[in-house]
């Protein structure tokens, strides 16, 4: 009422702006609305939500955030490089491309003959080579060894592409980065929340720790034992805090060191993983070789020897975490710590197992015994497009990551929901069924993630494939959990979740920047194929473009990358960051100073 006489008094501007702000704030709700109901799986993850609780819903959304990421790069990867690509060298509006040869390099070098398929070509050739993306796959659009263009005409526009093939890599790397930290940053204040003492703690487990968007009884008992666990876990802390506090300094030097000796085995677990994947790398990088009769033991024997890398890579995968597991029992860490040093170990073996395989790729393809190969800076007789040669090595361990998620849940999860169901034998319903364990699954997609990354400047297609992957992995995962599997009888809380996901996320790209940045500024690119046969190596593109811009624009380029601009500017940001670190310390002491008044208010409410 107050508000509505206030209005009489206003001018007739300052009424038209607040009636036309209120319009405006109302279409943007209801447009928020609208577009909420266009939202990807809406029903489908509320439905989840509404059954199994916010934990395993966390784990859908994250699978929904990793489709749209890889849908987006690769609208980006193909309208910027397969769509040029394509345009020109059919002809399609007016367009053409031109071909520069490459100066001052061996003819041996530029020699590419692909592994295409020739004469009669029997149905089991093209799955193999749908598997492992040789033969007919080989020169598509799919491979770098496909992009040769060096300058498209599109009408009378020049597109220079090995320009565009490179921004449009790091232009998804950088949408990726800042994507993933605008998430991360939500879910750390949202974490923060819950990192407070083990007295609020508590209240708020008591309090405000039910899940008002469940409605299914079985998940409602779930969230009571949940819950039960909980607080068993905080006393049983509680109590590992006394038992740290009483040791003796013989019961210390027992207990540090069994962890040393557990942390040796660990080290000697990854470095026996690490060299089977490298000894299997080189094994399968010298005796894969395509066929020229047709025989099928011999492709299926060639195709098993190009799919070793890996099988070994899933196979540690599996092994190495259940070593972890039993091992950590023994190391007398609290609860949540075991599970977070658990998780970090199988993340480190996940992320570590691509380095080791990229590190024995180009092992083979820097090795150089002979002049001419010298000559050529890198491995040309084994590998003359050496970028198409990683670009397939990703593709098949995407491909074989796919089919082992597939082949799990038919072949495990099924079967094991059968014998639980149709069975009553003790030691089939003492098994029960397999929990769905939320962590396990983020890492699976998070390995399978940062495949993608790495893959998508070698193979630019590959994020389609991915968000194929992932889509039809949402449903699989969805009809798992609903019929085969059960939810995990030590879930982890949503909020805490998500920000541990996408911190894993964030590690898993960091990690592909440095095998990328490595491919593109050092090993030198292939002179028989790709967009930079002309350059030495890929990053060569950057400086030769500069050189075509006037001069004043050189300098001021020459004058942003040299120290004399780097070290003030580095300075500054120093500079913001201890400000910033100031605020966040005065942010916290006035956080502390209302906690302090909250606990005075208990005791004296006038106060």
């Amino acid at each position: 009422d107050c508000q509505q006489a206030d209005i009489k008094y206003l001018s007739g501007w300052k009424q038209w702006k607040r009636a036309s702000s209120k319009s405006l704030k109302k279409v943007l709700n209801e447009v928020k609305e609208l577009s909420s109901y266009l939202e990807l799986w809406r029903h489908d993850i509320h439905s989840i939500e509404g059954k199994f609780g916010t934990g395993i819903q966390s784990y859908f959304s994250f699978l929904r955030f990793l489709v749209l990421l890889n849908f987006i790069i690769f609208v980006l990867m193909f309208s910027f490089v397969t769509l040029p690509s394509v345009i020109s060298k059919y002809g399609i509006f007016n367009s053409s491309f031109a071909k520069i040869p490459p100066k001052n390099i061996e003819p041996h070098c530029t020699v590419y003959k692909p592994s295409g398929n020739k004469g009669l070509v029997y149905f089991y050739t093209y799955l193999k080579d749908l598997l492992s993306g040789t033969g007919f796959l080989e020169m598509t659009s799919l491979f770098y060894g496909y992009y040769t263009i060096d300058t498209a005409w599109l009408s009378i526009l020049r597109y220079n592409l090995p320009l565009a093939y490179l921004l449009a890599t790091f232009a998804y790397l950088a949408l990726s980065l800042i994507w993933i930290i605008k998430r991360s940053v939500e879910g750390f204040k949202r974490n923060l929340v819950h990192d407070e003492d083990q007295f609020q703690s508590y209240c708020n487990k008591v309090f405000a720790g039910w899940d008002f968007c469940i409605t299914d009884p079985n998940a409602a008992r779930l969230k009571h034992r949940s819950l039960q666990y909980e607080l068993q876990t905080d006393l049983e802390e509680e109590r590992l805090k006394r038992k740290i506090a009483d040791r003796t300094m013989k019961e210390k030097l027992r207990i540090y060191s069994l962890r040393i000796f557990i942390n040796i085995i660990v080290i000697a677990v990854l470095s026996g993983c690490f060299y089977s994947i490298y000894r299997a790398t080189v094994f399968s990088q010298e005796n894969s070789n395509v066929s020229i009769r047709c025989d099928v033991r011999r492709d299926s024997a060639n195709l098993l020897v190009q799919y070793l890398p890996s099988i070994v890579i899933t196979l540690a995968n599996f092994i190495a975490p259940q070593i972890f597991s039993f091992l950590i029992t023994f190391e007398d860490y609290s609860p949540a710590f075991e599970i977070r040093l658990t998780l970090m170990r199988c993340v480190f073996v996940r992320l570590a197992n691509i380095g080791v395989l990229l590190f024995s790729l180009w092992s083979q393809i820097s090795y150089c015994a002979t002049d001419k190969c010298k000559a050529c800076g890198y491995n040309y007789e084994l590998y003359p497009c050496w970028e198409s040669e990683v670009g397939q090595e990703m593709y098949k361990l995407m491909i074989f990551d796919f089919i082992i998620i597939l082949a799990v849940i038919l072949f495990v999860d099924f079967p094991r929901k059968l014998l639980v169901t149709h069975c009553s034998c003790k030691p089939v319903q003492w098994c029960g069924l397999q929990e769905f364990g939320i962590s396990d699954n983020v890492l699976e997609i998070i390995y399978g993630q940062t495949i993608c990354w790495i893959g998508t400047f070698f193979s630019p297609l590959l994020p389609a494939i991915a968000t194929i992957k992932y889509f039809i992995i949402f449903y699989i995962k969805k009809i798992s959990l609903i019929h085969t599997r059960k939810p995990a009888a030590r879930p982890i809380r949503a909020s805490s979740s998500n920000f541990f996901f996408l911190v894993v996320l964030l590690i898993g790209l960091v990690l592909a920047f440095i095998p990328l940045g490595i491919s593109i500024a050092h090993i030198p690119s292939s002179k028989a194929c790709g967009p930079f046969r002309s350059f030495n190596t890929s990053w060569a593109v950057v400086p030769d473009t500069i050189l075509g811009f006037p001069t004043g624009l050189q300098q001021v380029l020459y004058g942003i990358t040299s120290e004399a601009f780097a070290v003030p500017f580095f300075m500054v940001i120093c500079l913001v960051m201890f400000y910033f670190i100031a605020l966040a310390g005065a942010h916290k002491r006035v956080v502390e100073q209302l906690r302090e008044q909250l606990v005075m208010v208990r005791f004296d409410p006038l106060f």
